[in-house]
């Protein structure tokens, strides 16, 4: 039986008079995206058209998941929410404080030798408040979510960018920061821009070397990595209703490195296979009753061009394997010549040192299986792989299904790595190196989401390049960045010439899923009586103090940095061994922008403090200017904040004193961040005035105390020899959110409220 089913089955039982209403204020057929929206409306049945991509809404999402190292914050967030349980079903997964280095078993205890403190906090916070909790061990947060919460039609957030894997199961399901999910475990409503919306029409079918991964690089190539910024993508087709429900949800989660608001596909009989194979066939007993209102119409996917902003069509049976990379997830390459051709031109190293299947992306039994028939090939054709293996189960449920039909131990008889069934390498949490900031420069080939520089091990000179699980398998065996295992031979240990197979595998497990201890922990009815302790001299945990409103006056504030290029979240609050501190704000803003490249000098960690006119790391130049009283702005070029969910990369510059991040454009969830701690996240008018600003300047905000919605702010650059620029400033700020601002942050928007 599934999780909630009495909540899952009152959203079902309001669907059709919502979605009923929806269509007849629209006046038009409705995609899947539009009825999860409108059926998911704060003040209940739809009284109003919404204008994508310009209306502000409120929403009620029906749950919400965290993982242990974004959950920190946001659980000490809630803490001063003033509230006794959480509003809406909540769960915390511990999957991304568990370090990858020798294998599960070792990796698990290190994990929790090391990180006790911050598991009790966190499974003491969820029995107290009524979360359930997944121990570490039990799974990657949104392989457990397909697996135990997602259902068709539903509405989540999560506290991970990567939350976007559950539309596999047809959600509306988003990624956000942890403020965003304080307002919902408060009992508030959920604001979000109504999304445009980008149909992907899937024709063919997948076959041979070619899989579910191959079509959303295909269309990260086609977007890029901002092109879905403000959208919900939903396939349809022909090409989409014959994929497997785990293959659809993989395809959502790299929606987040296009941009996406989310992804998602409508409900069919793949989706309805795997919920019964997962033990919720009430769930799919009550979806059955409304599946028609748990997908597009049919006239919207009859004729897509009426219906949404974007339309994009890919035939899947033209389709090629593909690997994307290096450093950003939207540059692709066809496996074989082509990437031949590309490693040579820009110096990719062609040998690949590592293929690592697994992550939230790709960590199914179907993945599994199919990336060991390549295994088992190498063994059967005697040949021995050329790279390292490492293998990351999604669950304990997989994992221990995995096991038990075989396909583990086939990787081990290539001696991969078999890591605990958590994140590990994906968020940087690989022990490849002892030194990985001098390590060499190399490749290796994935089957995870993201690929930035530094990501998985360290090392800024690993080239990491993502491909399907089976492909990551069989350039794991060549060794060459680019075999094409559909026309290339590679010379076995008796000195024969021998082909690959095409893969093969289950979309579920024959004999179905089996597991012995899920790792799931319910919490107690009354959790009043939990104690939840947090030691002053903790260097993992710190209880929050509220911001104080930056006010309606800025003037000299300093430049902390004018970032040059690519600046993702990783760049402004790096993980690996940073997350540590997720939940002691000061001491994780000693990482505040070390990975953002100074415009003025091309390196990393390394400004100018006006105060001395000396260069230093960034967070120490920051700490200086705070102990001065001096505000301080950041200066960033597009789509700052790209890639996770992490409010971190919001809270400490903000802890630290920096007043306004000003940039040419935003990555969404990251300028949302921004607002919820009470900062200004501010956009050049013209975007050519980022050249205005110079190492030396001085900033003031001559109108901020008109601040208002669709309103330009005015901005006056003091240059060091007195001349000056005045600069526009766009915002989308709407008057709730300069509410935030305000009162100094939404969370004290929250405790006033409540406090009432």
């Amino acid at each position: 039986m599934a999780f909630d089913i009495d909540m899952i089955k009152k959203v079902y039982a309001n669907v059709v008079e919502r979605v009923d209403a929806a269509r007849e204020i629209t006046g038009k057929p409705l995609t899947l995206a539009e009825k999860i929206l409108y059926s998911h409306l704060w003040e209940g049945n739809p009284t109003k058209a919404f204008e994508r991509g310009k209306d502000y809404v409120d929403f009620a999402p029906d749950r919400i998941a965290l993982q242990d190292a974004t959950a920190q914050m946001a659980l000490l967030q809630f803490m001063q929410a003033g509230k006794s349980k959480v509003a809406v079903p909540t769960t915390t997964h511990c999957d991304h404080l568990i370090q990858a280095k020798n294998g599960a078993s070792s990796d698990l205890q290190s994990a929790l030798n090391t990180s006790n403190e911050v598991f009790n906090f966190l499974e003491s916070v969820s029995n107290k408040y009524g979360l359930g909790f997944w121990k570490p061990g039990a799974g990657i947060i949104h392989q457990v979510v397909l697996e135990n919460y997602a259902f068709p039609g539903g509405m989540m957030i999560g506290t991970d960018s990567h939350t976007v894997n559950a539309g596999g199961l047809g959600m509306v399901a988003i990624g956000v920061g942890g403020a965003d999910a304080v307002d919902v475990m408060a009992g508030m409503a959920w604001e979000l821009k109504f999304p445009k919306l980008i149909g992907v029409k899937l024709t063919g079918k997948l076959s041979g070397w070619t899989a579910p991964k191959d079509v959303i690089l295909k269309v990260a190539d086609i977007l890029t990595v901002k092109g879905g910024t403000g959208a919900i993508v939903e396939y349809f087709g022909p090409g989409a209703t014959a994929m497997s429900c785990t293959g659809k949800g993989t395809i959502c989660n790299m929606g987040a490195e296009i941009g996406a608001t989310t992804s998602t596909f409508g409900y069919d009989d793949s989706m309805e296979r795997y919920l019964r194979a997962t033990d919720r066939s009430d769930v799919a007993d009550a979806a059955n009753k409304v599946k028609d209102y748990l997908t597009g119409d049919s006239e919207v996917y009859e004729n897509p061009e009426q219906y949404f902003d974007q339309v994009i069509e890919i035939n899947l049976s033209e389709l090629s394997p593909l690997l994307n990379g290096p450093f950003t997830p939207d540059l692709s390459t066809k496996a074989g010549s082509d990437m031949t051709k590309a490693a040579n031109k820009n110096d990719w190293p062609l040998k690949v040192e590592w293929g690592l299947i697994g992550s939230c992306t790709n960590s199914s039994y179907e993945d599994l299986s199919r990336a060991a028939s390549i295994a088992q090939q190498a063994i059967d054709k005697n040949l021995k792989t050329k790279a390292e293996f490492g293998i990351n189960p999604g669950s304990e449920k997989v994992r221990y299904t995995a096991d038990r039909d075989g396909i583990l131990g086939v990787f081990e008889k290539l001696d991969a790595t078999i890591f605990t069934n958590a994140c590990g390498p994906c968020i940087g949490q690989w022990a490849r190196y002892s030194d990985p900031a001098n390590a060499p420069k190399n490749s290796i080939i994935h089957s995870f989401n993201r690929n930035f520089a530094k990501r998985a091990d360290g090392n800024p000179n690993t080239h990491a390049f993502v491909a399907s699980p089976e492909m990551v398998a069989a350039v794991a065996i060549a060794g060459r960045l680019d075999f094409n295992p559909v026309t290339d031979k590679l010379i076995n240990e008796n000195g024969e010439e021998v082909m690959l197979d095409e893969p093969t595998g289950w979309e579920l497990p024959p004999k179905g899923f089996e597991v012995k201890d899920d790792g799931y922990l319910a919490p107690e009815e009354d959790g009043s009586h939990v104690k939840i302790a947090v030691k002053e001299d903790s260097e993992r945990l710190q209880l929050l103090e509220p911001f104080t409103p930056l006010g309606n006056t800025i003037t000299g504030a300093k430049l902390l940095i004018k970032a040059f290029g690519k600046c993702t979240t990783d760049h402004i609050s790096m993980a690996g061994p940073w997350l540590r501190f997720r939940g002691h704000l000061d001491n994780i803003a000693n990482n505040t922008l070390i990975g953002a490249v100074n415009a003025f000098n091309k390196k990393t960690n390394f400004v100018k403090n006006q105060l001395t006119g000396e260069y230093d790391a960034v967070p120490a130049t920051q700490r200086a200017y705070k102990k001065a009283g001096i505000k301080t702005v950041v200066i960033g070029d597009h789509n700052y904040g790209e890639g996770s969910s992490r409010e971190h990369a919001a809270m400490q510059p903000r802890h630290l004193g920096v007043a306004a991040v000003i940039v040419k454009s935003f990555a969404r969830i990251h300028e949302t961040n921004l607002k919820k701690q009470g900062m200004l996240g501010l956009t050049f008018a013209n975007e050519a005035d980022y050249d205005l600003i110079k190492e030396n300047d001085t900033f003031n905000f001559i109108d901020l105390n008109e601040f208002a919605p669709d309103k330009q702010l005015t901005l006056e650059v003091v240059h060091e020899d007195g001349s000056k620029d005045l600069i526009k400033l766009n915002h989308t700020y709407n008057d709730a959110q300069i509410a935030w601002y305000k009162e100094g942050s939404a969370l004290n928007l929250i405790k006033k409220e409540n406090a009432k």
